[in-house]
């Protein structure tokens, strides 16, 4: 199964692809009234000048040119290469042009701007993902936040306890995580030293639930799982072999159990159905009948940032 993230998968688009319907025009300022004659000859201060606010910004760090489209000043890199349009990529780092070597630049301005809606809505999308990406980014030290089974876990050095234990506190406040994660180490503990003792505990807990989902519902869907192991790609949250080999991505314990669900069925559908076939999906729709619902989840998730 595949995993769409760390900030990722660049959108593209070809001259010769639809694009949505044009953003609506800009209305012209209407024009001065004409001043009345019977008024004194007295001619009125001209308002101050003010200047006009700086136009937004998306610049590729190798960009190598340069255009405005509508409020937007946008610098990309162009590559040539040996195709039959002009093309668009907009990635996580801006927005890469490639064009055919025998295009010229006006021609390759043109099509910019013919497609200019397409490339700044993308734009503004990756660029909100950075954001929510920084936001993600976990400070490790004692309070910080992160994400357990879909709900909110507060780390708390403790040196009294041995590694890591998980304490769910009825009593907490209104508003307030009630889940604690208290780390044997001191509170002058270096941020490595925090990331590694949390990421080994989530480790732990990704696997003794993997393999009680696995238990739940192998004999439901009528297969065996030879071996289950963690998997940290980067572009898949789980795999399935044909010689009942499961690998299932840790970082899905940030998840609730239904996503967890959804993904350890997927995979053990795989080991009575190798594709993806009609077949395949009423595999996982007999223990999963929601399944689209769980799926949606995984499509654009922002997860902790493990630095």
């Amino acid at each position: 199964m595949s995993r769409r993230s760390a900030a990722e998968t660049p959108e593209q688009l070809s001259l010769f692809d639809a694009e949505p319907p044009p953003l609506a025009a800009t209305a012209g300022a209407p024009h001065a009234n004409a001043r009345d004659n019977l008024e004194p000859d007295v001619r009125p201060e001209p308002a101050p000048v003010r200047d006009a606010p700086a136009p937004m910004t998306h610049r590729h760090p190798r960009a190598d040119r340069e255009i405005r489209l509508g409020e937007c000043q946008v610098a990309y890199l162009l590559r040539r290469a040996r195709r039959k349009s002009i093309g668009f990529t907009v990635g996580p780092e801006g927005l890469a042009v490639s064009a055919p070597r025998w295009v010229g630049q006006g021609e390759i301005e043109a099509a910019l701007r013919e497609k200019s809606s397409w490339i700044l809505r993308k734009l503004a999308e990756q660029r909100d993902r950075q954001r929510r990406v920084e936001a993600a980014r976990v400070e490790w030290r004692d309070g910080a936040t992160l994400p357990f089974l879909g709900e909110t876990v507060i780390l708390v050095l403790d040196p009294r306890v041995a590694g890591a234990v998980l304490n769910a506190s009825a009593d907490a406040l209104p508003g307030v995580p009630k889940l604690t994660l208290h780390i044997g180490l001191p509170q002058a503990a270096q941020p490595a030293q925090i990331c590694d003792v949390v990421q080994s505990w989530l480790q732990r807990q990704a696997r003794r639930i993997f393999e009680e989902r696995c238990a739940h519902f192998a004999p439901q869907l009528g297969v065996r799982v030879a071996r289950l192991r963690l998997s940290s790609a980067q572009t898949r949250w789980g795999s399935a072999s044909a010689d009942g080999s499961i690998h299932l991505n840790w970082r899905l314990v940030h998840f609730g159990l239904p996503v967890i669900d959804y993904v350890v069925a997927h995979e053990l559908a795989h080991l009575r159905e190798m594709n993806h076939s009609a077949a395949f999906w009423d595999v996982v729709r007999s223990v999963i009948p929601d399944l689209e619902d769980r799926k949606a989840q995984l499509r654009d998730p922002v997860l902790p940032v493990f630095a």
